[in-house]
């Protein structure tokens, strides 16, 4: 009869630590689950900079008038988009895209360093979580951002092509969807 006791106290004993272990481990699950809706939905609207004067004695042209226009239609098309911050590189070509939208909206366009993809997604990770942004950047540096961000691998943009539009959005859980659309006039 001892035995027995001792035996259904030994079984009693297993099952609540299994329990307790069990319901440890849920909570923990659980936890991390609802911990994702804590953070919030970005997305990043990316067009690489408008058509730009060909001068190959220059190292930062301007716009030219095809340019221009292209960056006008993005006033037309993102001016009531609910944008919050906006982003160009160095060169004259971005902030020259991005200047009338910006100009609409009454927004500063915040310069950062072409080369400088890390810095530019820890900036908007630390300031803009949960916005809406924009950026104009370069043939090479868009695909590279859309990657950083966990979008698929693009290749580098034909030198000839300003009409691709790129909107990514990055979920609570990290992973991001990428929409690729053509704006403005076909690029010749």
């Amino acid at each position: 009869m001892a035995d027995e006791t001792t035996e259904s106290k030994s079984g009693f004993k297993t099952v609540l630590v299994f329990s307790m272990l069990f319901a440890v481990l849920g909570a923990v699950v659980i936890f991390a689950y609802f911990a994702t809706f804590r953070r919030p939905i970005t997305t990043l609207i990316l067009v690489r900079h408008a058509e730009k004067v060909i001068d190959p004695n220059n190292a930062d042209p301007d716009l030219s008038p095809a340019g221009q226009a292209r960056a006008q239609e993005l006033v037309r098309m993102f001016g009531d988009a609910g944008i919050n911050a906006i982003y160009a590189t160095q060169y004259k070509r971005t902030q020259e895209t991005v200047k009338p939208l910006a100009d609409k909206l009454g927004l500063a366009t915040t310069v950062v360093n072409s080369k400088s993809t890390a810095d530019l997604l820890a900036q908007i990770r630390a300031q803009h979580s949960g916005q809406t942004i924009f950026i104009a950047g370069h043939n090479n540096t868009v695909p590279e951002i859309i990657a950083a961000l966990g979008g698929p691998q693009y290749p580098i943009i034909p030198e000839s092509e300003y009409d691709n539009l790129y909107i990514v959005t990055v979920y609570r859980t990290g992973k991001a969807k990428v929409v690729k659309l053509k704006y403005g006039s076909p690029s010749q």
